[in-house]
């Protein structure tokens, strides 16, 4: 019998495993895919003097995330510790900071997953719609410390001889900080999708996934990237209750920047607090340009203009990876992976019965299942709930009312001046270019690092925080609606703007006629995650430390603050149960008609 015969590869390769003779169709066409692969790889080991600095950075990139992911995920394997002890030193600070910097991103890839299925489902499904959509509500509503308790304890059982369930808890709450304004985003965004668009995916006969990836997905992704930003943000703003939280008589604490802060508050290391600002600032300034711009500016591409103008918005970290060898060479190796597992052009089908079957029942087994955990959770709270007294229930709605109006003010005041200056910022590659940094680095600030300073001002002018607490949930919420104001001026198309020149309508009109329209889909989900951020913040800013003591107004975010440290679970729970309902009910009866006349009278 005669011997296959064997193709050797260009270079110093060869593979004897690599048979193409008498190898089914599919075989060659891997082994031929695989081949070319070590072809592109000898070529650019050949020509690797002529590496620029462009390479030098992209393997540097890579090198540094892979040493920061091994240092996290050595110190989850570490056994567990009744407490950590954390080192205020300046030495130790470097370490902290990329702790916490992992743990956000971590957190960001759960909410970006999250926010895809979530919120296709949610826009896709009129069924599911009708409970993902309050449920999603209650879950924006619900506050940091509400997930805190069950989620730590969990957790912790789950994994009870290392540091793997803390880790998971603090990269989870801080996904909660992220993923609800992201998936309210990226909702709308489908459910606003031209009606052309649609009938033109119908037409060729596109199936969900091409229907996905070529329309709806591009028509959110100028909103998905600002909101994205906004949510790390906001996974920041309870970095310090998410890395040093404590549940009763038990210490969860974790070594990271918000632990480092937290302590330094605490013993009132006034250089330690400075050296975790400076910290916090860096890491903030290095992710905008090596993360956010690069993804702000590819995401221009995804504008659905018929004209061009303008100046076009740019990245220098991005250019750079352009310009890199090695990524060309990933990128080529895609595309050719890409085609070879892309199935030929074929008439459209009608699908058989049994996949049309399947299609169907998909979804209803999801939302059974869905529908069953949501039950099981509604028993146990209930149980829990039998043990809170009519007297508590009344104060806590008392306590509600008073929150929301704070809440209500706080989004006014935010929206004051984040709807002109999110005009200015959008409509203006030039404005965006330069105050993008500026912006990210203030909106993802902690904004409770910086509340003694602020309780300490306005005591002195004479606020209390009864009124205060509204500036204090400002520094943190009115981010929301300038993002998303941003993101719905950039995707205003130019030749709106052009004729809008060319008619000469400007001033107050051009903003009545053109600009408030376009932008007023993106306005109320900046409004709607923007209350559910006052919400949340309303636990840190009527709850304050200030100077060895704690500052408490009347309100519900005080109360759930009081419950959390207490370990008052039925307390927690009632607490946690009245601001989901304020929120779910102000939503129907306020956001939502907003939102409906938005797509009705301004979507394409």
């Amino acid at each position: 019998m005669n011997s296959p015969t064997l193709l050797p590869l260009p270079g110093p390769f060869t593979e004897p495993w690599l048979d193409r003779a008498g190898a089914p169709a599919e075989n060659r066409e891997v082994n031929h895919l695989v081949r070319r692969a070590f072809g592109d790889a000898t070529a650019f080991l050949r020509h690797s003097r002529r590496l620029g600095w462009a390479d030098l950075v992209v393997v540097a990139a890579l090198g540094g995330v892979a040493f920061a992911a091994s240092r996290l995920a050595q110190g989850a394997a570490l056994p567990m510790r009744p407490a950590v002890e954390i080192d205020l030193s300046l030495a130790a600070l470097p370490g902290y900071t990329v702790l916490s910097l992992m743990r956000g991103l971590a957190a960001l890839a759960l909410s970006l997953l999250f926010t895809l299925a979530y919120g296709y489902w949610a826009a896709r499904d009129a069924l599911a719609e009708r409970v993902l959509v309050p449920l999603l509500d209650v879950l924006q509503s619900v506050p940091v410390l509400g997930f805190m308790p069950g989620l730590v304890l969990s957790l912790v059982a789950l994994f009870p001889g290392s540091n793997i369930g803390i880790e998971l808890a603090a990269i989870v709450m801080i996904f909660t900080g992220q993923a609800w304004n992201m998936t309210f985003s990226f909702y709308r965004s489908v459910r606003s999708v031209p009606a052309v668009q649609l009938e033109v995916a119908h037409h060729y006969h596109f199936s969900w996934w091409q229907r996905f990836r070529w329309v709806e997905l591009p028509a959110s992704v100028i909103g998905l990237t600002w909101n994205a930003m906004m949510s790390m943000a906001g996974g920041w703003f309870f970095l310090m209750v998410s890395e040093a939280f404590v549940l009763g008589s038990r210490d969860f604490r974790l070594p990271g920047l918000g632990a480092y802060m937290s302590v330094a508050v605490a013993a009132g290391d006034g250089r330690a607090m400075l050296a975790a600002v400076v910290a916090m600032v860096v890491m903030i300034v290095v992710l905008d340009q090596l993360l956010w711009r690069p993804v702000v500016v590819w995401s221009q591409k995804f504008r659905q203009d018929e004209g061009q103008g303008g100046e076009e918005a740019r990245s220098w970290f991005l250019d750079l990876l352009r310009r890199s060898r090695l990524v060309r060479l990933l990128r080529r190796w895609r595309r050719r992976l890409a085609s070879s597992v892309t199935p030929k052009p074929h008439p459209p089908v009608e699908p058989s019965a049994a996949a049309g079957r399947l299609s169907r029942l998909l979804p209803l087994v999801l939302f059974g299942g869905l529908m069953v955990l949501l039950a099981v959770g509604a028993l146990e709270l209930v149980r829990l709930l039998r043990e809170v007294a009519w007297s508590v229930w009344a104060t806590t709605l008392l306590a509600a009312g008073a929150t929301l109006a704070r809440v209500l003010l706080a989004v006014a005041l935010g929206t004051l001046w984040a709807l002109p200056a999110g005009l200015a910022i959008g409509l203006s590659p030039k404005l965006s270019r330069v105050l993008q940094p500026v912006v990210q680095v203030v909106a993802s600030f902690p904004a409770p690092m910086l509340f003694p300073a602020v309780v300490a001002v306005l005591a002195q002018l004479g606020v209390g925080l009864s009124g205060g607490s509204v500036v204090l949930m400002l520094l943190g919420t009115q981010w929301y609606i300038l993002f998303n104001v941003v993101a719905g001026a950039m995707a205003v198309p130019s030749d709106l703007r052009e004729a809008a020149a060319s008619y000469r309508i400007t001033g107050w009109r051009r903003f009545k006629l053109l600009l408030l329209p376009s932008v007023l889909p993106y306005l109320i989900t900046g409004w709607v995650t923007a209350a559910g951020g006052a919400w949340n913040a309303s636990i840190v800013s009527e709850y304050v430390a200030y100077r060895g003591q704690t500052l408490t107004t009347f309100g519900l975010g005080a109360r759930i603050g009081v419950a959390a440290e207490a370990a008052d679970f039925p307390l927690l729970a009632a607490s946690v149960v009245v601001m989901s309902a304020v929120v779910v009910l102000f939503n129907r009866l306020v956001w939502r008609p907003l939102n409906s006349y938005a797509e009705r009278r301004f979507t394409p």
